[in-house]
């Protein structure tokens, strides 16, 4: 799984290091696209293919999947990792991040890993620091081992 948070920075070359941890995750393929929030979602070649198959299943009539559709594949690169530990980060992609280089944050999210501009994952940490805020938006959620509540 991929799990923490880390700096790492993103050289001239457009080349980002990736954590010693998650790099023998990504041994089998991964690849790299747009997320959902102003960040990069790098996933497993196995995880990819199951987020795939979810988006080629819906139905091409709804306006709303092609729109999924074409957030996800159309930004969609396979990567390698190289030997030193690095991966290439796609011009597009680093454009809409809107960086040339410097430091990014890498942040597990257990299958998969997002990067973001360290500005805009301080603003997600802020938000996450406020209590009667999170009780409120995670109040739906079951996280109990018994689902039956």
């Amino acid at each position: 799984m991929f799990l923490g948070q880390f700096q790492h920075n993103l050289d001239d070359k457009g080349r980002l290091m990736i954590p010693a941890r998650f790099r023998e995750l990504l041994e089998g393929g991964a690849y790299i696209t747009q997320g959902f929030d102003k960040c990069l979602m790098v996933l497993t070649e196995p995880y990819f293919k199951e987020v795939y198959d979810r988006i080629n299943a819906m139905n091409l009539t709804d306006p709303t999947a092609r729109l999924l559709r074409r957030l996800i594949l159309s930004n969609a690169y396979p990567i390698d990792v190289d030997k030193v530990g690095r991966i290439l980060v796609p011009q597009n992609l680093r454009a809409f991040l809107a960086i040339e280089n410097g430091e990014l944050i890498v942040a597990g999210q257990g299958d998969y890993f997002e990067v973001w501009m360290p500005d805009a994952w301080k603003a997600q940490m802020d938000m996450l620091q406020d209590v009667e805020a999170n009780n409120q938006r995670f109040s739906t959620l079951n996280l109990s081992k018994n689902n039956s509540a």
